[in-house]
């Protein structure tokens, strides 16, 4: 299990209301939160894999056709 204590979570400039994704880095593993539910569950990934989802969404691999 990731120690999760020391975690600097992270929130987009974009994120307009309480309604946000929050990321934390940890050195090799990205976790991931909902903003509303700080207390709730965390996705963690590695780098490589946050990378291959970023660049995904980048690139509209989720988008909806």
């Amino acid at each position: 299990m990731t120690d999760l204590s020391e975690a600097r979570w992270l929130r987009s400039t974009y994120c307009a209301n309480s309604s946000c994704v929050e990321v934390a880095l940890l050195g090799g593993q990205v976790a991931v939160r909902d903003s509303k539910e700080r207390e709730g569950p965390v996705l963690v990934f590695t780098e490589a894999e946050w990378r291959a989802f970023v660049s995904g969404a980048r690139d509209g691999e989720f988008d909806a056709h």
